[in-house]
């Protein structure tokens, strides 16, 4: 790493975190490739969050079948062709121990990023990693965090509402426990109620990211009210930009016309937002 993009990166390590501790909670949108992520950028978003889903979909994949060199390169490229912070959906952190966890997160602070987050799943085994088992994972991940030279975001995830474990005790209990270890933010991805978000920022300490598409409805004013700091949209604004795709196909074999044409953005806004 240069240390002309050693210096960009801290920069934008140092604006991600001021975004955390900055009042009220902002959306922090998920692109899927480079071209997305410059065009959100270019539409104002401060920070921008890789999705696994994506990702995996940009790359002709399922979720969960992407490479850890995949995942490096393309988040390397984000880097390096966006001017805001990155933070990276890192799943398990492709790894099941502590120190294979930690030895990937400093291949992954080498790529410019500003932080990731690390799931408590075992995508292999389809199971919540046992409460000390994750522990030591997100421990290592934040000791490996801690040994860098800038104020790169871990954000722990605990799973157990997305993988169907609605267990509220035990999921604070996690979150508290990752925080008590290092961890920078919170993450609960699957609660889908202002009650649930209420219940869980009341118990942790730490600035939380929610998933918006979860909830109905909710403006980021009601999410803000309710404790959140960060909102997301997971792989949404991947499924969202494919369904005018299968549309447009369906209407040439199915009709032999063009008129999805009439939805089609400009090429001039296209180059503008991308600079």
């Amino acid at each position: 790493m240069t240390d002309q993009i050693a210096a960009s990166q801290l920069e934008k390590c140092k604006r991600f975190e001021a975004l955390h501790a900055d009042e009220g909670a902002f959306v922090i949108a998920n692109p899927w490739d480079v071209g997305s992520a410059k065009i959100l950028e270019g539409l104002g978003f401060k920070a921008l969050a890789t999705t696994s889903g994506g990702l995996a979909m940009a790359l002709g994949r399922k979720d969960g079948e992407v490479t850890l060199d995949e995942k490096l390169a393309h988040c390397r490229s984000l880097a390096a062709n966006t001017s805001v912070p990155i933070n990276v959906d890192f799943e398990n952190g492709f790894a099941d121990t502590a120190e294979g966890v930690a030895a990937n997160v400093k291949l992954l602070a080498e790529t410019g990023v500003a932080g990731c987050s690390i799931e408590d799943f075992d995508r292999v085994e389809k199971r919540l990693y046992d409460f000390g088992e994750a522990l030591e994972r997100i421990q290592a991940a934040s000791e490996a965090v801690a040994a860098l030279d800038m104020p790169f975001q871990l954000t722990a995830r605990a799973e157990n509402f997305l993988r169907g474990v609605k267990d509220m005790d035990d999921t604070i209990k996690r979150l508290n426990a990752y925080s008590d270890v290092g961890a920078h933010v919170n993450f609960a991805p699957g609660i889908n109620t202002l009650d649930q978000l209420r219940e869980i920022t009341a118990a942790t300490n730490k600035p939380f990211n929610v998933i918006g598409v979860f909830f109905k409805g909710v403006t980021v004013a009601e999410f803000s009210e309710a404790g959140a700091k960060r909102i997301s949209v997971g792989g949404a604004l991947t499924y969202a930009a494919a369904n005018p795709l299968i549309i447009a196909g369906k209407e040439m074999l199915e009709h032999g016309t063009f008129n999805w044409l009439a939805g089609m953005a400009s090429g001039k806004e296209i180059a503008k937002l991308m600079g």
